[in-house]
């Protein structure tokens, strides 16, 4: 896993094909839902069209999108390949962005994790023990 995320864990997951599987902004999740609705025909459909318009979205090499869109998707892969890749990126997104049904104790173990990690806004300052702020002089005093 390479990259940072939203906030704090990995953003992308690399594949032993050169691709990697990026993780979707909310906004991106509802443009693939909609995509695949006007690609899917039929009830059966749906769940195919579905996982390849999250992969037009989420499957990338060298920054760059590998599809222009689901029908390319379904147009270059396999069903077996689409539901393969699916399968991955959900598997990477519930393990960065975990969920009320993964358990208190993980969420926790997380949380302990995220918050001990250095963030580049800080450039190292925050790295260090918290002390009380020094006493302002001037106004108020």
């Amino acid at each position: 896993m390479e990259g940072n995320s939203f906030l704090y864990g990995a953003e992308r997951l690399a594949l032993e094909d050169g691709t990697c599987l990026r993780l979707l902004s909310a906004w991106e999740a509802l443009e693939a839902h909609r995509e695949a609705e006007a690609l899917a025909q039929g009830g059966k459909e749906r769940a195919l069209c579905a996982n390849a318009c999250l992969l037009a979205r989420a499957l990338e090499r060298d920054g760059a999108p590998v599809f222009e869109s689901g029908a390319a998707v379904l147009a270059g892969l396999t069903p077996r390949r689409i539901g393969a890749l699916a399968r991955q990126w959900a598997e990477f997104d519930r393990e960065e962005n975990p969920g009320a049904g993964d358990g208190e104790e993980r969420c926790q173990a997380l949380k302990k994790a995220w918050s001990t990690r250095r963030r580049s806004a800080c450039a190292g300052a925050c790295s260090g023990p918290l002390e009380p702020c020094p006493p302002k002089s001037g106004f108020g005093q």
